[in-house]
């Protein structure tokens, strides 16, 4: 995986210096830990090594004492960037870290010539739908039963799309 001239590091009003890097298997009990706090059904070991193991882009945000506060994993193909993963640590969401991660993951698959960046968002997750829409994705379908959720049932999914 080739690494592009993103704006690194980057600068947070409340955190200071903050740094992407790629995501490696060091990063992953750190990684997890996030993922199993802020997701009812998280991603396991095993869906994040595949995703590094396939060449996804993986990128982790970390502040100047090394803790992670977020990462995000991009899929990229032909011109279309699919956002696979985006997570902020639990107590660090509602700083502005999210959409830090959403402007490196964009101006990665800008850099990668992708013309389009595509997500799927629970539709009970209002927050980040909203999050989305406001960043200028917009929706472009449902995928129905795409999420599993609580009692063995499955819950959709909002596809959302943001021109690049």
């Amino acid at each position: 995986m080739d690494e592009l001239a993103l704006p690194l590091p980057a600068v947070h009003p409340r955190y200071g210096r903050l740094h992407f890097a790629a995501m490696g298997a060091a990063d992953l009990d750190a990684v997890l830990s996030i993922e199993e706090t802020v997701y009812s059904h998280p991603w396991t070991r095993g869906n994040f090594q595949d995703s590094l193991y396939s060449g996804y882009h993986a990128q982790t945000l970390r502040d100047a004492h090394g803790e992670l506060l977020g990462y995000f994993l991009v899929m990229l193909a032909v011109d279309e960037a699919h956002l696979l993963n985006i997570s902020v640590a639990a107590l660090h969401q509602h700083q502005g870290l999210g959409r830090m991660l959403l402007d490196h993951a964009t101006s990665l698959a800008r850099q990668h010539r992708m013309h389009t960046m595509l997500l799927e968002v629970r539709e009970s997750n209002v927050h980040a739908a909203k999050v989305y829409r406001q960043y200028g994705f917009a929706e472009i379908g449902r995928r129905k039963n795409y999420y599993p959720a609580a009692n063995q049932a499955r819950e959709g999914a909002i596809v959302m799309s943001l021109p690049l």
